[in-house]
């Protein structure tokens, strides 16, 4: 059977537009819109479909609540690839109706929150409603008798939905993007590339003054630079706390692998996550300089050395 794959819907989001760019050459039947973030995670993890992409983290409003909640609670999926979408805003209406006519705007709360000043400049009585995407407010609008007058959404939602663009670049960054993550069933890692990711969610085993200070040390004492460090409630109660990690290099990689066993050591759990390449691989980056007997070559001559001592040879 053909694979088909999930993204959070409806038509036109920039979570399809993430997508198409993670599976290049699909035919757009086999993309699944989703009516929700947790019905991406429920289909993959249903085996309805063959992986699914939701958003992680935007540069200006920081992780996305309902993908970090998927991806810490329920059955484990991995993150096998990701990418980054830069993010567009473009307000919508149906045909005739001026900037001065809009009195109700329909967008997702993320949009929402990188348009407040353009919308407080131009649109200062205006109210504003949250929907689950952009493309769905895009959606409603289009719809007759829609209670809404206007949408901010992607350019391709507006149009597909047969909308007029009342203004562009509505956004108040213009450097705005968003990380998106194609999710899988656990199963192979892909192969380290040299310019890969690792994530995973680590919970400490009891709150205590240095808990997340000996958290970090794992990684800083073996030179794993880490990218992405937010804590979340564990559900468990109040003062429960887990840490969402991204770390630079690959699970294969014996200075990252080592850092992974120490968590593993002094954390009540680690639910990992995935190794995968970066979305920002081709991006010149500042050069990492690892500190003394940090690179992998360090590590490897130092396994090999101590497999020389417990096999009874000359160190």
């Amino acid at each position: 059977m053909p694979k088909r794959y999930a993204y959070l819907g409806p038509e036109g989001t920039f979570t399809e537009a993430a997508l198409r760019a993670l599976v290049p050459g699909e035919d757009a039947g086999a993309f699944v819109p989703c009516t929700g973030v947790d019905a991406v995670f429920a289909a993959v993890r249903d085996g309805e479909v063959a992986g699914g992409v939701a958003p992680l983290e935007n540069s200006v409003e920081g992780g996305v609540t309902a993908t970090i909640a998927e991806l810490i609670n329920g059955d484990p999926l991995l993150i096998a690839a990701e990418t980054a979408i830069p993010v567009e805003f473009t307000l919508f209406a149906r045909s005739g109706v001026a900037l001065s006519d809009v009195k109700r705007v329909a967008t997702h709360p993320h949009a929402l929150a990188q348009c407040r000043g353009w919308l407080a400049r131009h649109l200062p009585d205006a109210e504003t409603f949250t929907m689950s995407s952009t493309a769905a407010a895009a959606q409603a609008v289009a719809e007759p008798g829609a209670p809404y007058d206007a949408a901010i959404s992607a350019r391709i939602a507006g149009e597909r939905y047969g909308l007029a663009a009342v203004a562009e670049g509505v956004g108040d960054r213009s450097e705005a993007a968003t990380r998106f993550v194609y999710l899988t069933r656990p199963g192979a890692l892909p192969e380290p590339t040299g310019a890969d990711r690792t994530s995973l969610v680590a919970f400490i085993a009891d709150d205590h003054p240095g808990a997340l200070v000996e958290l970090l040390n794992q990684f800083a004492v073996r030179g794993v630079n880490l990218t992405r460090l937010e804590s979340r409630p564990t559900g468990d109660g109040l003062g429960r706390y887990c840490f969402c990690i991204d770390a630079d290099g690959h699970v294969a990689e014996a200075r990252v692998g080592e850092a992974l066993m120490g968590l593993r050591r002094i954390c009540t759990d680690i639910r990992f996550l995935g190794s995968y390449p970066r979305a920002d691989a081709e991006t010149e980056l500042t050069p990492f300089i690892p500190a003394r007997g940090t690179t992998n070559a360090a590590f490897h001559e130092a396994e090999e050395w101590l497999a020389r001592i417990r096999s009874g040879a000359v160190a």
